[in-house]
């Protein structure tokens, strides 16, 4: 990371730790915290739209800011597979949901989908966010779920997030962690510590750390194509800060 790209990073997280306020300002941060499952290989019915290019369409749809769409067409493609066999894997579904602000439905999803991958980091950490949008004085909540003991993400940047939604860390922890790594990392840190502000309801931190995301060299270069960079785009839509 160059110094004028760190410089600007860290710029962006004193700017938003300065928008605390009231009986925030003297307290630290409330502490709490992206790997992908593939599709499995599904049949769909005779004469049914493929699940898996239902799910690529309801992807598309996200992208759009066509939330209920996507919602749709995910549900279509589950309903594809009988067998309930795609819908652990549905993690775009339950992105989604929290979008639309259906977070009971959104957690449901994702603890689906951490019975077939119990060490998936991202999906634990989405589901604390919904949570917590459902129990807003609960923070963090006290049935998050965590990583079978003994277990950790390899990866530091998503391991810093994961204990800063469970209250392990503090945002100051993953800013580090962000601007110590590659572009993709800044991109992440910034995307969930935006996350994770506007779970405890800061919005204008919320707000600040989702456009420093989309603006990264990471969302719009190499990872424009990365699905989360989509989310932090959207993300910002919905809300009005593009």
């Amino acid at each position: 990371m160059t110094v004028l790209r760190l410089a600007a990073f860290l710029a962006t997280f004193l700017s938003a730790e300065s928008l605390l306020h009231g009986r925030h300002a003297n307290q630290p941060a409330v502490r709490r915290t992206s790997s992908v499952a593939p599709l499995p290989m599904v049949a769909s019915p005779t004469g049914s739209e493929n699940p898996r290019r239902l799910v690529s369409y309801g992807m598309q749809a996200f992208r759009e800011g066509k939330i209920q769409k996507s919602i749709d067409l995910f549900n279509q493609a589950d309903e594809g597979v009988p067998d309930g066999s795609l819908r652990p894997f549905l993690w775009q579904r339950g992105i989604s949901y929290y979008y639309k602000d259906d977070f009971s439905k959104g957690s449901e999803q994702f603890r689906y989908d951490v019975k077939v991958n119990p060490l998936d980091v991202e999906e634990i950490v989405w589901d604390i966010a919904c949570l917590s949008r459902l129990q807003p004085d609960a923070v963090p909540p006290p049935t998050m779920m965590s990583l079978p003991k003994g277990k950790q993400d390899r990866r530091k940047i998503m391991s810093t997030v994961y204990s800063l939604f469970r209250g392990e860390a503090n945002e100051h922890d993953l800013a580090v962690a962000g601007h110590g790594g590659n572009i993709s990392d800044e991109f992440y840190s910034l995307y969930y510590l935006g996350l994770f502000c506007e779970s405890r309801g800061e919005t204008a931190k919320s707000a600040s750390y989702m456009k420093a995301a989309v603006g990264t060299s990471y969302a719009t270069g190499v990872g424009a194509g990365d699905y989360m960079t989509s989310c932090a785009r959207v993300h910002c839509e919905l809300r009005g800060w593009a």
